[in-house]
């Protein structure tokens, strides 16, 4: 099974994506930096292929949006198409097909995915597998800076390094802790300062435990 290659020490930002009328900003980290990298270089993919899986949230669906503006034809969902229909689309970018050299991106939500079809299974476990991980410390604050600006959110200052150490490393709940901050803020009529922080990570967790001497 084909890897990507390990990534350069530095790439271009920010990844912007054209979306619902909006420019969306793509936070590149730990958990994407690699596929980000190898998502710019489709001519190194073995059948012209790539598959792309990773956590719910994770921004699979707006990796897929940037790849096409960048020419590259892009099966989002791809797990939840007929195979027939998926291997057809494989065959037609390769050499004779009617994309015969367009670059193939499949994103798949499910992991792993798991194919029955034998002669597109074959295909895909020949072609660049690319996986979004979880996101660290550094990630987490910037995906969290990442939510409040998409929603002119003004965090106080000090916000992130409140709230990552407090709260899961997963896309989904950083994602659903902004909107709780905002939320609240809103309700409160009030600016998103800590007891705004703390009243969000209550809703999204639960009340803090209480340390057992």
């Amino acid at each position: 099974m084909a890897e990507a290659t390990n990534p350069p020490s530095q790439i271009a930002l920010p990844l912007v994506v054209e979306a619902t009328g909006e420019a969306q900003r793509i936070v590149v980290g730990n958990a994407n930096e690699a596929a980000i990298t190898a998502l710019r270089e489709p001519s190194r993919w073995p059948f012209r292929t790539a598959v792309l899986t990773g956590p719910p949230r994770s921004g699979k669906s707006l990796l897929g949006r940037w790849a096409a503006g960048q020419g590259i034809e892009v099966l989002d969902g791809a797990d939840a198409m007929e195979e027939a229909e998926v291997f057809h689309r494989w065959n037609s970018v390769q050499d004779g097909g009617s994309k015969a050299g367009t670059p193939l991106l499949l994103i798949a939500d499910k992991t792993p995915w798991e194919v029955r079809l034998p002669d597109l299974k074959s295909r895909l476990g020949g072609s660049l597998q690319l996986a979004i991980g979880e996101p660290d410390d550094v990630m987490a604050a910037q995906l969290i800076e990442a939510h409040a600006e998409a929603r002119a959110l003004t965090l106080g200052q000090g916000a992130t390094d409140y709230l990552v150490p407090r709260t899961r490393r997963s896309f989904a709940d950083l994602e659903r802790l902004v909107a709780a901050i905002d939320r609240i803020s809103l309700e409160r009529a009030s600016p998103a300062t800590m007891s705004v922080w703390r009243a969000a990570l209550e809703a999204l967790h639960g009340p803090p435990q209480a340390k057992l001497l």
